[in-house]
């Protein structure tokens, strides 16, 4: 594309987005979240053990409660693995899986491998679901991968979000049919093409890779050369993009049944092309100890999955709650439940962009620092790299890595999913993980934050403006 036709096309996307923007405000209903406190209240003060899937059965009450009074062993005092678990579970649906492996994969390029080499070992199918799936040489790489795998006979069953995709080309997802690759559209912006019922605003931001359903990739991390460099690596060279920090997880063993299950449901919802007949839920093999539970969340539903999982675990956090979040603008109800940790003596720290790809969010999440920062909560930018992150650790037992940030379009808008863990060794993995993040940070001091210019608190002012669109 030439110099003057970019530039045409920029101003073209401008307008566009300006266009969308007034639709949304003025054509599209006002969700709302719930009031989370009461269903924190009113939740069941049981006693019961949660419910634990293994790899063969479900785990029976002494077995399941055996479990978690050894998690208990393991952590300092805390509400995380009684009453939270059981808010946790009643509000999501989705139980415990025992008998997994998780790996921590740190930025794009481990993200990367490890997809490539999940993908090349597949025997039967790869199903893979992307809210970003651009046409650039990450993009394809893994195109070129995922027909050779077809070729092989192995089924693989794409589905790209069409805003977050709008600059591929048709032309390269065609070649992906055209090599035998079953592609689905995710709510086509155009609503003539829509297979289900039409919602602009409704997308697809979940980050899922299933391999012959046994092994499984989820987190932030899209199909874009953004992610192909390591955040922590040698400085940027002149006018070179800056690295995206990013993070995923991947799962063997019966847990990823639970992710197979979110990426069918979708494609029958989307009415997606018939699929062949693959062992898409081969018998669950034992593979390590980490207990998964696998949060789908998706826009109406009744107590909007992960903004509860999130807001109840912050609520019963005894100890410490780490955060790192890539679009940070919390509602009311999450702000006050963060303030209210620090100020219960809990250790809250949070790692947020000094970077960002969207300058409204960046501003309008900047305007909830006076708050935090008055009630004790640490807050830390993260320098030298575009943060997109979206991972949580709490009380040294409590883990989550996934797609979800913490804004209204993720909580109210979005399909997303996260991965919540629990375990002792797999939490220290995040807790050096979040260290080293912190020596690349800058911390967010209130007395320096109070002397901010004019120019930043209009800035902060008007985009707070639009939190409901952020």
């Amino acid at each position: 594309m030439k110099l003057s036709d970019r530039g045409l096309t920029a101003r073209l996307l401008s307008l566009l987005s300006v266009f969308v923007f007034l639709f949304l405000f003025l054509f599209t209903g006002c969700a709302t979240l719930p009031n989370a406190e009461k269903v924190v209240q009113e939740s069941p003060k049981t006693k019961a053990p949660p419910t634990i899937i293994g790899v063969h059965r479900r785990l029976s009450a002494r077995q399941s409660r055996a479990l978690i009074q050894r998690l208990k062993r393991q952590t300092l005092p805390t509400d995380i693995l009684q009453r939270h678990i059981a808010i946790e579970e009643s509000v999501s649906g989705s139980p415990l899986v025992a008998g997994n492996r998780v790996t921590l994969l740190v930025d794009g390029p481990a993200t990367y491998a490890a997809m490539f080499k999940a993908i090349q070992n597949a025997k039967d199918h790869v199903n893979l679901e992307s809210y970003i799936f651009e046409d650039d040489e990450t993009g394809q790489s893994f195109a070129e991968l995922l027909l050779q795998k077809e070729a092989e006979g192995v089924q693989v069953n794409l589905i790209f979000d069409s805003v977050g995709s709008l600059n591929t080309s048709a032309a390269f997802f065609q070649r992906l049919r055209d090599g035998g690759v079953q592609t689905l559209e995710f709510n086509p912006i155009n609503p003539l093409d829509a297979r289900a019922t039409w919602l602009l605003t409704h997308r697809d931001h979940r980050k899922i890779l299933i391999a012959d359903g046994s092994t499984a990739i989820t987190g932030g991390v899209n199909i874009s050369s953004a992610y192909s460099r390591r955040s922590s690596g040698p400085g940027r060279r002149e006018g070179e993009r800056l690295s995206w920090r990013d993070t995923d997880v991947q799962i063997e063993g019966p847990a990823a049944a639970e992710f197979q299950k979110l990426f069918l449901e979708t494609w029958k919802k989307q009415k997606g092309p018939q699929l062949s007949e693959r062992d898409y839920f081969p018998p669950p093999e034992h593979m390590g100890n980490e207990l998964v539970r696998v949060i789908g969340s998706t826009p109406g539903e009744k107590n909007r999955i992960t903004y509860m999982v999130y807001f109840s675990a912050i609520s019963f956090a005894e100890n410490f709650i780490h955060l790192t979040n890539s679009y940070f603008i919390p509602d009311a109800q999450i702000l006050k439940a963060l303030a209210g940790a620090a100020e219960r003596g809990v250790d809250v720290k949070i790692i947020l962009p000094a970077h960002s790809d969207s300058k409204l969010a960046f501003y309008a999440g900047r305007s909830y620092y006076s708050r935090l920062l008055k009630s004790g909560v640490k807050l830390f930018e993260r320098h030298s790299a575009v943060l997109h992150a979206k991972t949580a650790v709490i009380d040294g037992v409590w883990s989550s890595v996934g797609s979800t940030n913490m804004d209204l379009w993720s909580f109210l808008r979005n399909d997303e999913v996260n991965a919540v863990i629990l375990g002792r060794d797999f939490a220290s993995q995040m807790e050096a993980m979040f260290t080293k993040d912190l020596e690349n940070s800058d911390a967010i001091h209130f007395e320096e934050w109070k002397h901010r210019t004019v120019g930043e608190r209009m800035k902060e002012w008007f985009s707070r403006l639009f939190s409901y669109w952020l």
